[in-house]
């Protein structure tokens, strides 16, 4: 289990962007299971939307690349450089995401060529219940 401090430590991602509270599973090279707390505080909930706040699927989506981009920050042999998403495919939202609600972010390593480009299999769930799915690509910056 890593808290938030060690999470900082593995991803680049800061306020408001860092959206992962804590990893409950780490196994680098393979798998990651992380919590999301979603709260009202959050700045989006400003806008999106007024009297009925919704989380943004676009941030549900790189909640997932985060926990998708601890995977491959302590594997061996790998070079030195930024992470970063490079697409998605098949990515699909099931229900809506409130204040209130903790998002349960499960990925599985599904490839990693050429120690640059990876793909990983994403879940979001909160309450046992699929919030969003699909596969998120991700390559190595120099």
């Amino acid at each position: 289990m890593l808290n938030a401090e060690q999470i900082m430590g593995l991803l680049p991602h800061r306020y408001p962007f860092a959206l992962v509270d804590r990893v409950l599973e780490h196994v680098p090279g393979e798998r990651a299971v992380a919590i999301k707390n979603v709260t009202i505080n959050e700045p989006h909930f400003q806008g999106h939307f007024p009297g009925r706040p919704l989380m943004p699927g676009v941030l549900i989506v790189e909640a997932m690349a985060q926990v998708g981009g601890l995977i491959v920050t302590q594997m061996p042999d790998l070079p030195q450089g930024l992470f970063v998403f490079a697409g998605i495919d098949g990515v699909r939202f099931r229900r809506p995401v409130v204040p209130g609600d903790q998002l349960r972010i499960t990925c599985e390593l599904l490839s990693l060529k050429r120690k640059r480009f990876g793909k990983v299999k994403a879940e979001a769930t909160v309450d046992g219940q699929l919030v969003c799915s699909g596969e998120l690509m991700f390559s190595l910056v120099d």
